[in-house]
């Protein structure tokens, strides 16, 4: 089952950009207010703030009547990812990521070959980090040492999630002394994702947007053709209501993309293909 928090585009990592920076610079200017991310629309859709509060409900539940199911703690990290995404204060998204990370370091310690435990340990010490000035460069590093341990042990999870994720770790976070943060870096993961998982939208708008983040154009555009020609393909296969957050996200963002793209562009290469270079 696809994780529906992924359709939010890893969006606590601006965040984090902003903690990170400040931390390391000894300027604590950023207001827990700032900080904060309160349930919100997503450009005019409703929220899927019900939804992720039941499920995070359900996972709770089915977790603590089987804490040795590996499936079950998982599961829950992931339930606790989405709904304190959703938190209206950063003592509530705390308490809720202190959860997830709670859950998926019990898995990890009853196997540590849990490729899921690794990925949503590092997703919600994402939602911490995005809690902290002072100790969210360290939180930083153990998020990316979480995603390298899921991509050795199972790089396809989630339609390429580990590389995704660690791609938008590396394209977010400040660079070198601040943080760990590098376009190459950031690059060689984005595009590792899309060439395991070509057919997810969500693979290729990650990589545009970095494209245009980083001024190359011609990229960008060569990418918008791919997501073009994988659409039709796409809304027939991810369909239903758990897909619905997705699709509320990925459609303006893709509007978004193709606007910027086209502001004084030219004629663009035929796509190219995704290698491990």
């Amino acid at each position: 089952m696809k994780p529906a928090w992924f359709c939010r585009k890893f969006r606590l990592l601006a965040v984090l950009h902003i903690c990170c920076a400040t931390a390391c610079l000894g300027i604590f200017t950023v207001s827990a207010q700032t900080q904060t991310m309160p349930i919100e629309s997503l450009d005019g859709n409703p929220d899927f703030a019900g939804q992720y509060k039941k499920a995070y409900q359900e996972a709770k539940a089915r977790f603590e009547a089987q804490t040795n199911n590996a499936e079950a703690a998982w599961q829950f990290g992931r339930a606790c990812f989405d709904w304190a995404d959703c938190a209206g204060s950063n003592a509530a998204r705390e308490e809720i990521a202190v959860q997830g990370i709670t859950a998926c370091r019990a898995l990890i310690g009853q196997d540590t070959n849990s490729a899921p435990g690794h990925y949503y340990l590092g997703m919600d010490l994402g939602q911490l980090a995005s809690t902290k000035t002072i100790g969210a460069l360290k939180i930083v590093q153990e998020m990316e040492i979480e995603f390298k341990i899921a991509i050795s042990l199972d790089p396809r999870f989630d339609y390429a999630g580990p590389d995704r994720n660690l791609g938008l770790l590396y394209h977010q976070a400040p660079g070198w002394p601040m943080s760990i943060g590098g376009k190459s870096k950031a690059r060689q993961h984005l595009q590792k994702a899309l060439k395991l998982a070509p057919n997810y939208p969500e693979n290729v708008i990650n990589l545009i947007e970095a494209d245009l983040d980083w001024g190359d154009k011609n990229g960008a555009l060569r990418e918008l053709k791919v997501l073009d020609e994988l659409w039709p393909a796409a809304q027939a296969e991810f369909t239903g209501e758990k897909w619905a957050p997705s699709w509320a996200d990925w459609k303006p963002r893709r509007e978004r993309a193709k606007k910027k793209a086209a502001e004084g562009s030219h004629a663009v290469e035929a796509p190219h293909k995704i290698t491990d270079n």
